[in-house]
Parts: C-alpha cells; sequence; structure tokens
C-alpha cells in the first residue's frame, strides 16, 4: 500500500470509530439515561428496591403527593391522602384512586419523581403501579398501593440537612407499549391470587434469606403450606416461634408476612410485605410447590415439619 494511502486510513479509522459510537450512544441514549437516573437518584428519581431496613430512625419527615394526568387520558387519578409522616427506614403504605372515565379500556404508564432532587437516591419504593404498564377497563376504580421508605442516610447527607418535606409526583400518560400492560383489577380485594406473579415476588422479595430445597439465613420454604411452625429439623428457630403451636395454612402466612412480630412476639422474622396482593400471590405460589412436589412424590402430602 503506498504511504500516502497509509496515511489516509490512520487519520479516517479514529473518526470512522468515534462517528460510529456517537450513533450508537443517540440511539441508547434514552435508556442510559434511565439507567443512569435509576442507579444515582438524578433528577430527583425514585429507587427501587425489594426489601426495607430492619429498624427505623427517630427522625421524621412528611412526604405529600402529587398527582397529574395527560390531556388525551380520560382517566380521574388522585392520593387518598395529601400526605403522611413518617421515621426514616419505617416502611410505609399509601393508596392512590385511578377511574377510567372513558368507554373502552386504556393503558396508561406513570412517570415519577421527588423533589427536592437531592432526596431521589434515598427515596425507595418497594412496591409500585408505576414499575408496570396499567390497564383499566371502562368505568373501573382501582385503589393501588404504594409501598415505600426514606433511607436513614437522608439525614446524614448534608444536601438534605434543612429538608422536611419530599413531595412524590406522578403524571399519568397514555401507554406506548400496550401489549406489555397488566389489568389493574389485580387490586380489587376479591382478586384471584396468581402463582406466577407470586414467583417473581419470592425472586425478588425471598430468595436473599430463603430457598425451597435449602437453609440459608432463613429455613427452606419447599412444601411450608401446610407444616407446623418452628418445627423442621436442623435450622435454629427463635423460641418463640418454636412455642408458638402454629400450623402454616394460608390465613396465618398472610399474617405472618403482614407483620409476623405481631403474629409472633419475639420471632426474628425482620421482613414485612404490607401490600396484601404481594401477600396472597407468594403464599399461592408456595402453596402451588407443595401440590406440585406431592405429585411428584405420588403420596398425600408429608407429615407437618414446620418452617421458619
Amino acid at each position: 500500500m503506498a504511504p500516502h494511502y497509509r496515511k489516509h486510513l490512520n487519520v479516517l479509522a479514529p473518526v470512522v470509530v468515534v462517528i460510529g459510537f456517537m450513533i450508537g450512544l443517540v440511539a441508547y441514549s434514552p435508556e442510559l439515561y434511565r439507567v443512569f437516573c435509576s442507579a444515582t437518584g438524578y433528577g430527583g428519581t425514585t429507587q427501587r428496591v425489594y426489601s426495607g431496613p430492619t429498624a427505623a430512625s427517630s427522625k421524621t419527615v412528611t412526604v405529600r403527593f402529587d398527582t397529574n394526568v395527560a390531556p388525551d387520558l380520560p382517566w380521574r387519578f388522585e392520593p387518598e391522602q395529601r400526605s403522611v409522616t413518617v421515621h426514616l427506614g419505617e416502611q410505609k403504605m399509601v393508596f392512590f384512586t385511578a377511574e377510567n372515565l372513558g368507554k373502552e379500556p386504556i393503558v396508561s404508564h406513570a412517570t415519577y419523581n421527588v423533589s427536592p432532587d437531592t432526596s431521589g437516591p434515598y427515596f425507595k419504593k418497594i412496591q409500585c403501579f408505576c414499575f408496570n404498564e396499567e390497564r383499566l377497563d371502562p368505568h373501573e376504580k382501582i385503589e393501588m398501593p404504594v409501598v415505600f421508605f426514606v433511607d436513614p442516610a437522608f439525614a446524614k447527607d448534608s444536601d438534605n440537612k434543612s429538608v422536611d418535606t419530599i413531595t412524590l409526583s406522578y403524571t399519568l400518560l397514555r401507554s406506548v407499549n400496550p401489549s406489555e400492560s397488566k389489568n389493574l383489577s389485580r387490586f380489587l380485594p376479591n382478586a384471584p391470587p396468581d402463582p406466577l406473579h407470586g414467583k417473581q415476588l419470592f425472586s425478588e422479595r425471598c430468595t436473599a434469606c430463603h430457598a425451597l430445597d435449602a437453609d440459608k439465613a432463613g429455613p427452606r420454604l419447599g412444601g411450608v403450606v401446610g407444616r407446623k411452625a418452628g418445627a423442621l429439623p436442623g435450622y435454629h428457630y427463635s423460641p418463640a416461634l418454636k412455642n408458638a403451636g402454629l400450623v402454616w395454612s394460608r390465613d396465618n402466612l398472610e399474617h405472618w408476612l403482614a407483620d409476623p412480630k405481631k403474629l409472633v412476639p419475639g420471632s426474628r422474622m425482620p421482613v414485612r410485605v404490607l401490600d396484601a396482593p404481594s401477600r396472597h400471590d407468594i403464599v399461592a405460589y408456595l402453596q402451588t410447590v407443595g401440590q406440585e412436589r406431592n405429585k411428584r412424590a405420588g403420596s398425600n402430602p408429608p407429615a407437618p415439619g414446620g418452617e421458619f
């Protein structure tokens, strides 16, 4: 190759690489921006987590709620209460009401942020309708839970030294991905439990401490429905749970997930699942796991053993 051609190639190659990088950056910039905001809390972006702290601080903060609806979305959308005062680290469940005023099913999605922006990295959501594309049938009205907490580290950030109020804002828009929607009727009190969703929730919220077939920080949960509490061989239970005299029926498991220390004072379980639909789905999944194991074994359910 002639020297002058080689010289031109040496100049063009880096230019082509830079142009390619810039095209790729433009193509993926919305997704990169979303990931960046989620990771850093930039612009008041809240954080998604699967469990809260085990202890709350004595310091409190007021959380206000602001709701908006796009002009082309015929929905009514509002919080059931305009503000709550919470301790830092305290899990809190609040409800928002959505009603489809139109004559056809409509799918929406929510944009959201908190202000001031400096509170974004510390505002953590465990459960929120805003995680999904959501569908409402004509004239259907639903109460939707949001479970959140404000990280105790909020109080140690000098940028938040004078902040005593955080505003959580939502705007509902028509969905651009209606095929990926979930039906908001799952939040109705009489909605049937969804074991598939329970499997997802178990993976997200429970597997840090529990497995189906092996003890971890918590005992194994395979076949838990119908067993005696605190009696599974090989796991070191709290004395309170050993002596509770409980059998893990579906109702007892749901009460346990809602507030373990209320059901069994002195128990060590630190995690609560505040929203009822999630509890229903997790228990339905655990029951399905037990039923499938019994079928594979070709026998009746095992004698009570115990869990937790």
